[in-house]
């Protein structure tokens, strides 16, 4: 309430939106808290992001790259850094996830790719690398949060032996593939469905210089929302051929860009499975066990079909997980 005072004083005071009134609108996977703002018949959004657990600063520093290449961001109308507050435009309530439908999926990941294609072209000079150091220590979320804290598995040294072996080796695809501007969590909550510019984007301040697959992957093997297996890897491979026209990446054979787009959504799902308990036992936000499951499904499904993570899959099964899910999803 504290916050949300100071908050509400700012608006009024600072930004001069004497008469605004504000509501909730959602937190996300974060320290971030975000209220919609109306005075005097318009909106906005506030962004609430507590300076001793969030830095503004890359959220504006990419929100200007991404503007400046035509991308459908939140103006920033006022800042205070050193509250923690940022005054943006409102991009609406209408997000991709649910809205997306069999009849209009097309149409609208046509949208998100063409958005996609924009994002990779941006030069990645100012951007932190996505390196070996900060994906080794995502998959370790897997380990330390998703089997031995929430699902309770006390891990033998061999165990550890075959997840520390597949890191290193999805981390070394991971870096080999073409490097390019990464906004990291392009997915279907962090798009929203626009009239003009579609998509708009949010969650965007972790950009890295990374793989050319991630932001891919992300996007058609969403934790939140399911295709059809062929459906995904037609857009996959058409997206493949557009970078390829466009100069993005060199050109590369179907099986090597499945390769690298498989490997590395093997990676993230290790990641995600990992943050999503993480989110719950240490955060207390529980909504996010329900997306577990199918986030589980992808890794299974796909470390079952590479050599280079033939033992991931072995351990998956003999662990019995997906049993263990059943009783551990549900708080």
């Amino acid at each position: 309430m504290k916050r949300l005072s100071r908050l509400q004083a700012w608006l009024k005071d600072d930004c001069e939106l004497a008469h605004c009134s504000i509501t909730p609108v959602s937190g996300d996977a974060s320290f971030r808290r975000y209220f919609r703002v109306l005075n005097n018949g318009r909106r906005y959004i506030a962004m609430d992001a507590p300076p001793e657990n969030e830095d503004c600063r890359p959220f504006i520093e990419v929100t200007h790259q991404l503007a400046d290449a035509g991308l459908h961001v939140p103006h920033i109308h006022e800042m205070d850094l050193e509250a923690g507050f940022l005054l943006l435009d409102d991009l609406g309530d209408k997000l991709y996830l649910k809205h997306l439908n069999e009849d209009n999926a097309q149409a609208l990941y046509a949208d998100a790719l063409q958005a996609l294609l924009k994002i990779q072209s941006i030069d990645t000079s100012k951007l932190p690398a996505y390196d070996r150091t900060l994906l080794m220590a995502e998959m370790g979320l897997f380990r330390d949060w998703f089997l031995s804290k929430h699902l309770n598995i006390a891990l033998s040294p061999q165990d550890h032996g075959i997840l520390t072996q597949t890191f290193t080796t999805l981390a070394g695809y991971a870096l080999a593939q073409p490097q390019v501007f990464v906004h990291r969590d392009y997915h279907s909550r962090n798009l929203m469905l626009t009239p003009a510019n579609n998509p708009g984007l949010l969650d965007y301040q972790d950009a890295v210089r990374g793989p050319v697959t991630y932001d891919l992957l992300s996007l058609l093997r969403d934790s939140y929302i399911a295709w059809p297996p062929q459906q995904v890897n037609r857009w996959a491979l058409e997206y493949r051929d557009t970078i390829v026209a466009a100069g993005i990446i060199s050109a590369v054979d179907d099986e090597t860009f499945m390769r690298w787009f498989d490997l590395m959504g093997i990676q993230r799902q290790l990641k995600v499975c990992g943050i999503f308990a993480r989110l719950y036992h240490r955060d207390g936000k529980p909504d996010y066990l329900r997306n577990i499951p199918l986030t589980f499904h992808y890794l299974t499904e796909t470390s079952n079909r590479h050599p280079q993570t033939a033992q991931l899959s072995g351990l998956l099964q003999t662990l019995d997980i997906e049993r263990r899910l059943e009783d551990q999803t549900t708080p």
